[in-house]
């Protein structure tokens, strides 16, 4: 079974993503084009979101072990305001990468710091959230290629951990999932798959050898690319752009569910 990225390998996806992400920034017409994939939301305000959002997490790691985020710096991210001078920006965007990854190198992949996720399946840790951080650049990356009408999907390596990540962080749980127990099947056509259960212990997921046939299937199965699945996932595609066998309405209710983490 494919081991998931190390530490070290997070930290350049972070670094490769950011990259990328200033890219599309600079190659799109306007900051004031609208991205489709975050309705109300202009390029300008991604970049403030995935900007805000490094320096955000760079301020929890350095903060350590914690009960919430400093309050500093939830107070610096609902105040922030920028130029809108791409010249400007675009400096400020690669400063904001660099703070995290000062952040998450100094700190080392074990050490605990508050996150927002349940702790069953994804630590609290910096490693838990570097692991995270490749996901929101990869995802907004798309985002930001979509706004100046570029489709193009996530890099291999970075979907088929964005699966797991997506599974393990966004969606453990123990809330009692409030509908009959089911499970979900999710198999990448690069030969990796996961199940999803869920039932009055919350939900949780696993890494299965190989996907699951016969009396051994899941009540519903979503088959593609791993970039597919995970922006299906993040909501970036339907599911119709994927391969789905079994009760689809479960995946309504499994989108609809708000538990706690």
């Amino acid at each position: 079974m494919e081991k998931n990225l190390e530490f070290p390998d997070l930290l350049r996806l972070i670094d490769e993503r950011s990259s990328a992400f200033r890219e599309a920034v600079a190659d799109a017409p306007s900051l004031d084009v609208p991205v489709p994939t975050c309705p109300g939301w202009t390029l300008f305000d991604l970049v403030q979101h995935l900007g805000g959002g490094d320096r955000f997490w760079a301020a929890i790691v350095g903060a350590g072990a914690a009960d919430g985020p400093p309050a500093e710096a939830v107070a610096a991210r609902a105040a922030l305001e920028l130029p809108r001078e791409r010249e400007v920006l675009l400096p400020w965007l690669a400063a904001s990468t660099e703070l995290l990854l000062s952040a998450l190198r100094e700190a080392g992949p074990d050490a605990d710091c508050w996150a927002w996720w349940s702790g069953l399946q994804t630590p609290r840790t910096v490693g838990g959230v570097a692991q995270h951080r490749v996901q929101e650049s990869a995802v907004h990356t798309y985002d930001a290629r979509l706004a100046a009408g570029v489709t193009q999907p996530l890099p291999e390596d970075v979907a088929l951990d964005g699966v797991e990540e997506f599974l393990f962080s966004c969606v453990a749980t123990s809330s009692a999932w409030p509908h009959k127990p089911t499970t979900f099947d999710f198999e990448a056509t690069e030969g990796r798959a996961w199940r999803l259960t869920v039932d009055g212990d919350g939900a949780r997921s696993a890494r299965l050898p190989a996907p699951a046939t016969g009396e051994d299937a899941a009540a519903v199965s979503v088959r593609g690319t791993a970039s597919e699945l995970v922006l299906y996932l993040y909501d970036r595609i339907p599911v119709d752009s994927l391969h789905l066998e079994g009760d689809a309405g479960l995946l309504d209710l499994l989108r609809a569910w708000e538990p706690e983490h």
